[in-house]
């Protein structure tokens, strides 16, 4: 029967669990690693295998992922705040910039108040 690249990649998986457990070198695990990914029938991953102890391709897994690490920072409901923050801020500001350059800073009025309650929920609003 032929074998796919999960059935290769088992066998791979195989022999770095013995060359880790110190049954081959790493001269010899190299060599077969070359002949698991040469191979085209689950006769010729056997093998490759022959001499090392009894193992169910079928039941060892294909690779190991890591769990993913737990999102840090903001959650998206804060950075959305955020962002519309930053937008409106950007926003006045160009019209300041554009009307009045110089004069009186309007805006300070939009950003002030909003970015201090933004900060206080950033600061004591948990994760949630």
């Amino acid at each position: 029967m032929r074998a796919s690249d999960v059935d290769r990649d088992r066998v791979a998986a195989i022999l770095r669990e013995h060359t880790a457990q110190g049954r081959i070198t790493v001269e010899e695990f190299n060599e077969r690693l070359e002949q698991v990914y040469q191979s085209k029938t689950y006769g010729e991953l056997a093998k490759v295998t022959v001499d090392l102890p009894e193992v169910d391709l079928r039941a060892q897994p294909a690779r190991v992922s890591a769990p993913s690490p737990a999102p840090a920072g903001l959650h998206s409901g804060m950075k959305g705040a955020w962002a519309a923050w930053a937008s409106a801020v950007a926003v006045t500001s160009v019209i300041w910039l554009l009307t009045d350059f110089g004069g009186y800073f309007w805006p300070m009025w939009v950003a002030g108040p909003w970015g201090a309650l933004l900060l206080v929920s950033t600061i004591f609003g948990g994760k949630k």
